[in-house]
């Protein structure tokens, strides 16, 4: 089974994930890149954080809303709130670290995204790193990566995924 990634695309303008999304899902229809969730986040000038996920990229999302959500919340309201939620944030980021998503990752995509920018937060399986670099070069994304052990999927997937199933 393929190692997993997480992997963030961030622009330093509003529009950029949401351009950079749908050339993606040209790129997934030709078997570039193959992504199993994405979710995007565009920052207003106030730094109010705005999350969609794109669910028509990649049908129904593999780890769902409370996944994007939480990691979302994590790397942007954690530090604007403060101490007030320390034991809270530590508590979500003990959850992440259970998952392979460490600390550090976390700190740089929340340093890397400013008010009036945004990002795209993808659970790529496979890609032509290559190609898909290339294809996307005219956006001037900056790349974060980090990998997931099938087992840190597994675990995500146990962590947030399963309450989110609807019959």
């Amino acid at each position: 089974m393929p190692m997993k990634k997480l992997i963030v695309l961030a622009f330093d303008n509003q529009s950029g994930a949401l351009e950079v999304r749908d050339k993606l899902f040209e790129l997934q229809k030709q078997e570039l890149i193959t992504m199993d969730d994405a979710a995007v986040v565009v920052r207003d000038e106030e730094g109010k954080t705005n999350v969609k996920q794109a669910q028509s990229l990649v049908g129904t999302g593999a780890l769902g809303g409370a996944f994007w959500g939480l990691l979302i919340g994590l790397i942007f309201l954690a530090p604007v709130l403060g101490m007030a939620v320390g034991a809270v944030s530590g508590a979500l980021g003990g959850k992440f670290a259970d998952i392979g998503i460490d600390d550090s990752f976390i700190k740089e995509v929340g340093e890397t995204i400013d008010p009036g920018e945004s990002a795209l937060f993808m659970l790529v399986s496979d890609v032509q790193r290559d190609r898909v670099i290339d294809e996307l070069e005219p956006y001037s994304p900056e790349l974060l990566e980090t990998n997931l052990s099938p087992e840190d999927e597994d675990k995500l997937r146990e962590h947030f995924a399963a309450d989110e199933v609807t019959a």
